[in-house]
């Protein structure tokens, strides 16, 4: 199979966002943020393999992620920090995951049909909050270039700081 190689940077453009200005502040505060990311990433990148997006935050004084926003369908939630969502928030970077079926017991199926996942950590002043997650039908959908591309879709959206503990991606 060949992989699909995703235009990020002409989908900020479209959206007049670039994540060397990023927004100081949503207006609707940043969940309507995070709507919006998830509305331009699946309405630009939904057709390329994308079988789900959505974002999980973390609960405070919990073991717990809550999700916040997602297309085109439900989702797990709340979902443990045993899973990728947790080890992208508690490592704070982009997990690239190849085959989730590799995970045994480390993986939270919401839907048996997905093969593959990327989770990019949201990065605030205070560490990492939250979770972006990505998933596919197809096996090794997700590479460097897509971790990159989403963190720059946070960015810009005033999302997530950029900074390079969000950059190290890990792939399993």
């Amino acid at each position: 199979m060949t992989r699909v190689v995703r235009d990020y940077r002409a989908v900020l453009e479209r959206h007049g966002l670039d994540p060397r200005r990023p927004l100081t502040s949503a207006p609707d505060g940043p969940h309507a943020a995070m709507r919006r990311a998830i509305d331009i990433l699946w309405g630009a990148l939904g057709s390329t393999g994308l079988s789900w997006i959505g974002f999980y935050e973390k609960i405070a004084g919990t073991d717990e992620m809550v999700l916040i926003c997602r297309e085109p369908k439900p989702a797990c939630s709340p979902i443990g920090l045993q899973g990728m969502c947790g080890r992208g928030w508690g490592e704070a970077r982009p997990i690239i995951i190849a085959d989730v079926r590799t995970l045994g017991a480390n993986y939270i199926a919401c839907d048996p049909k997905d093969q593959s996942e990327l989770v990019v950590p949201v990065i605030a002043e205070g560490g990492c909050w939250g979770v972006l997650d990505a998933d596919s039908y197809d096996l090794d959908a997700f590479d460097e270039h897509d971790a990159e591309g989403m963190t720059d879709m946070l960015v810009a959206l005033g999302i997530s700081r950029p900074g390079e503990a969000n950059r190290r991606t890990m792939r399993l």
